[in-house]
C-alpha cells in the first residue's frame, strides 16, 4: 500500500490546521519540542546546582527515617491486642464471625459428601451456564478427589466461599459510592490503585500482627486483594449506563432510589458480573501467598511443597487450584453472556422460577445421601493417583539435560548467566550510576511527552518519595529487574498475540494454555525455575516473564481482532500486503489495547518480581519477604510503598495519553 505523499510547501505550518506529516511534525503539533527544550534547560542549570550541593546519591538531608514510629506502632499493636477494647469488641468479634463462617461451610461441605459436592456443582454449573461448563466442572471435581486432593480442595473452596462474598459485598458497596459521586470516585480511585499494586507480603505483616495467624488474617488479606477490581467495574458501570435510558426514568417522576434499582443496576448487569468474575480469580490467586499466613488447603499444599522443593506435589496441588479457576471462570462469564443477550425467556413461569434451584438442591441431597450410604464421605483413598514421583523424575530428566552441557546453543545456566552479565548487571549498574536527579528528569520526560504536566508531576513525586524513603539503591535494581523482565515479555507477548490475531487455529491452540499459566498460582513456578536457570536475578526474571506473558498475548490478540472491518477491507482494496496491512492500519487502530498491555505487563512483572526475593532475587523483595518472616514492619511497609511507587511511576509511561488529557493542561 503506498503511503500518503507531503502536503505542498503552502500547507505545511504550525497553525491548528496543519497536516501531520511526519514525526517532527507530530512532535510539534504536540508540543512535544518545546517540553523537550523546556527540560533541557531544567537539566542543564539544575543538574550542575544539585550535584555540586547533595552530589549524585540520594543526600541523607532529603531522607526520613520511618523505621521508628512503626517500630512503636508494631509494639502497641502487640501489647494491646488482648485488652484495648478496639481489639476485644470490634476486631474480636470480627475474627469469630470469619471463622464461623468459613468453618460453616466447610462442614457443609463435609456433610454433602463428595457424591452430593460433585451433583451439586455440576449441576448448578449446567443451570446457570449451560451442558460444556458442567462437564469442565464435573472433570475438575473428578480430578481433584484422583490426586488425592478432596480435602484440601474443599477447605480451599470454603475460604474461597466466604472470601469472594465478603469481596463482592465490600466492592459493591465501594462502587456503589464511587458510581454515584464524583467526588467519592475521585477519592476512592488511588486507595483502588494503591490496594491493587501493594504487594501481598507488604499488608501481610500488619494484618498478621492484629488478626495473628489463622483463617482471619488470610480471608482479609484476600478481602483486600480482591475487593478492587469489584469496586472499579461497579463504578464503571454506574457511571456508564446510558443517560437518555436514565432521562427517561426521571421524567417518569422515579426517585434516586428507584433509578437505581430499576434502571442503574440493571444496565450495569454484564459489568456488575465481570466483577464478580475477576474477583474470583483475584481470590484464587491469594490461595497460596495466604497459605503463609495460616489458611490450610491447597495452597498451604502447595508452599509445604515449595519448602522441601518437591514439584509433584506442589503440581498435584496446584491443579485443583487451576481447574477451581477455570470452572469459577467460565460460569460467571457465561453466566454474564447470558444477562447481556438479553434473549427472551420462554415456558411456563413455574418452569423459569424456583423449580429448577429446587429440583438442583433435591438431586444434591439425593446424591449426599448415596455417599452416606456408602460409609465415605471424602474421596476414597483407593481411588487416588500418585503424580508426584513421576512429574519429579521429569524435572530431575529436564534439569539433567538442560542445565548445561547443550551443544551448541548452551544449557539454561549459561543463558542465566548471560542475561545476569549482559543485561541485568549492566542495567542495574546504569541505574544506580545515574544521578537521582537525572533519573527524576528522564520519568518527567517521559511522563510529560505522553501526557500532561499532572501526568509528570505524579511520577516524580512517586520516584522522589523512594528516594525519602531510603531505598533509592535496592529501587533501582528492582528498577532494573521490572524493565529487563517487561522487554522480553513484551516482544514474546506482541509476537505471539500478532500471530495468534492472524490464525484463529493458533488461538484455538493457545486458549487452554493461557488459562494454565493464568491461573497457575505465581509461587509454583519458582520451582522449575530454579532448579532450571539456579538461583539468582534470572530466575526471578524469568518467572515474571511467565507469569505476565498471558495477559500481553490476550490483550494484543484481542485488540488487533476488534480493527474496525471497513478500515481492513479498505486497505485490502487498494493492493496492501498482510504486512502493511499489519504495520499501517491495525497496529495504528489497536494503539490503545497495545499500551494497556504494556501497563498490564508492568503490573503482573512487577508482582512476581518482588516474590522472586524469595529465589534470590533480592531489591525490594527481599525486604518485603524478610520484613514478614522476622516480624519487621518497618522493613515490610517501607519496601512494599516503594514498590507501589514503582507501580505508580510506570503505570504514569506507559498509559494512553487521551484518557489525562484535559485541553489546556496538555
Amino acid at each position: 500500500m503506498s503511503t500518503v505523499s507531503a502536503p505542498p510547501a503552502s500547507q505545511r505550518g504550525l497553525g491548528a490546521d496543519a497536516p501531520k506529516s511526519g514525526p517532527a511534525q507530530a512532535l510539534l503539533n504536540r508540543r512535544g519540542l518545546a517540553k523537550l527544550l523546556l527540560l533541557v534547560v531544567a537539566a542543564a542549570v539544575l543538574g550542575p546546582l544539585l550535584q555540586a550541593k547533595y552530589g549524585a546519591a540520594w543526600p541523607s538531608a532529603l531522607t526520613v527515617d520511618v523505621s521508628g514510629p512503626l517500630g512503636k506502632t508494631s509494639d502497641w499493636i502487640i501489647n494491646n491486642r488482648d485488652s484495648h477494647w478496639l481489639f476485644v469488641y470490634f476486631l474480636g468479634h470480627l475474627s469469630n464471625a470469619v471463622v464461623i463462617s468459613v468453618r460453616a461451610v466447610y462442614l457443609l461441605l463435609l456433610a454433602l459428601g463428595w457424591t452430593g459436592v460433585t451433583a451439586g456443582v455440576t449441576l448448578l454449573a449446567w443451570r446457570v451456564a449451560g451442558l460444556r461448563i458442567a462437564a469442565t466442572a464435573l472433570i475438575s471435581l473428578v480430578v481433584s478427589g484422583l490426586l488425592g486432593m478432596w480435602v484440601p480442595t474443599m477447605q480451599t473452596l470454603a475460604l474461597m466461599v466466604v472470601a469472594v462474598a465478603v469481596s463482592v459485598v465490600v466492592g459493591a458497596l465501594l462502587g456503589l459510592a464511587a458510581g454515584l459521586s464524583e467526588r467519592l470516585f475521585r477519592i476512592l480511585r488511588p486507595v483502588l490503585d494503591t490496594m491493587q499494586v501493594l504487594p501481598a507480603f507488604a499488608y501481610l505483616l500488619p494484618v498478621v500482627l492484629v488478626f495473628g495467624i489463622g483463617v482471619p488474617a488470610a480471608l482479609l488479606a484476600t478481602v483486600i486483594y480482591a475487593a478492587p477490581p469489584m469496586a472499579r467495574l461497579t463504578a464503571l458501570g454506574l457511571r456508564g449506563a446510558d443517560p437518555n435510558v436514565l432521562e427517561a426514568v426521571s421524567s417518569l417522576g422515579a426517585t434516586g432510589r428507584q433509578r437505581l434499582v430499576t434502571a442503574r443496576l440493571p444496565l450495569a448487569r454484564k459489568e456488575l458480573l465481570l466483577g464478580v468474575n475477576q474477583t474470583i480469580m483475584m481470590a484464587l490467586s491469594m490461595v497460596v501467598i495466604a497459605s503463609m499466613i495460616g489458611a490450610a488447603g491447597l495452597g498451604d499444599r502447595v508452599y509445604q511443597a515449595l519448602a522441601s522443593v518437591d514439584v509433584g506435589a506442589a503440581l498435584a496441588a496446584a491443579i485443583p487450584i487451576v481447574l477451581l479457576a477455570i470452572v469459577m471462570d467460565r460460569t460467571t462469564a457465561a453466566a454474564g453472556e447470558r444477562l447481556g443477550a438479553d434473549t427472551p425467556v420462554t415456558g411456563p413461569a413455574w418452569l423459569r422460577g424456583w423449580l429448577p434451584w429446587a429440583g438442583v438442591a433435591v438431586v444434591t441431597a439425593v446424591f449426599a445421601g448415596l455417599g452416606r450410604l456408602s460409609g465415605s464421605l471424602v474421596w476414597p483413598d483407593a481411588w487416588a493417583l500418585d503424580i508426584a514421583h513421576p512429574v519429579n523424575h521429569f524435572k530431575e530428566w529436564m534439569v539433567n539435560h538442560l542445565y548445561s552441557g547443550v551443544p551448541v546453543i548452551g544449557g539454561t545456566a549459561d543463558w542465566a548467566a548471560h542475561f545476569t552479565d549482559w543485561v541485568l548487571n549492566p542495567l542495574r549498574d546504569g541505574l544506580t550510576a545515574l544521578p537521582w536527579y537525572g533519573t527524576l528528569l528522564i520519568v518527567a520526560a517521559l511522563a510529560w511527552l505522553i501526557g500532561t504536566w499532572r501526568t509528570a508531576l505524579t511520577a516524580v513525586l512517586a520516584m522522589a518519595a523512594i528516594g525519602v524513603l531510603g531505598v533509592w539503591k535496592p529501587s533501582m535494581n528492582t528498577l532494573s529487574q521490572v524493565l529487563a523482565a517487561l522487554v522480553v515479555t513484551l516482544v514474546l507477548g506482541f509476537g505471539i498475540g500478532i500471530l495468534a490475531a492472524g490464525s484463529k487455529r493458533l488461538e484455538a491452540i493457545l486458549r487452554p494454555v493461557l488459562d494454565v499459566m493464568q491461573t497457575m498460582p505465581q509461587f509454583v513456578y519458582l520451582i522449575p525455575v530454579v532448579a532450571l536457570f539456579a538461583v539468582g536475578r534470572a530466575p526471578a526474571a524469568a518467572a515474571a516473564v511467565v507469569y505476565a506473558l498471558p495477559a500481553v498475548i490476550r490483550i494484543t490478540t484481542q485488540g488487533l481482532r476488534q480493527v474496525d472491518p471497513a478500515a481492513m477491507e479498505s486497505a485490502r482494496s487498494l493492493g496492501a500486503t498482510r504486512w502493511q496491512m499489519l504495520r499501517q492500519v491495525q497496529l495504528p487502530l489497536a494503539r490503545p489495547a497495545l499500551l494497556l498491555a504494556v501497563n498490564q505487563g508492568v503490573v503482573l512483572v512487577l508482582a512476581v518480581v518482588i516474590i522472586g526475593g524469595l529465589v534470590g532475587g533480592g531489591a525490594l523483595g527481599y525486604d518485603v519477604v524478610t520484613g514478614l518472616a522476622t516480624g519487621d514492619l518497618g522493613l515490610g511497609l517501607v519496601a512494599g510503598v516503594a514498590i507501589v511507587c514503582l507501580g505508580l511511576m510506570l503505570d504514569r509511561v506507559t498509559q494512553p495519553t487521551e484518557r489525562r488529557t484535559t485541553g489546556k493542561g496538555a
